[in-house]
């Protein structure tokens, strides 16, 4: 079990990030022709047992609709 640190008092497991890949979007240009790919992260913030309660508050109000 490895744990990713985020501050001196916390630690993430880093099997409580799933990670997946895909081509990137975007728009064309000079690199038209090549396969550019992009690495999705995804992290239960409300499901997580690393964080405390009043961050995953302050996160919920930080990120909004998007979490």
């Amino acid at each position: 079990m490895a744990l990713i640190p985020v501050t001196r008092a916390i630690a993430i497991d880093e099997r409580e990030i799933a990670e997946s890949f895909t081509r990137a979007s975007g728009p064309g240009g000079q690199h038209v022709n090549t396969t550019d790919s992009a690495v999705l992260l995804r992290f239960d913030v409300g499901g997580s047992p690393s964080l405390p309660e009043a961050v995953k508050l302050r996160l919920a109000v930080l990120a909004g609709q998007r979490l």
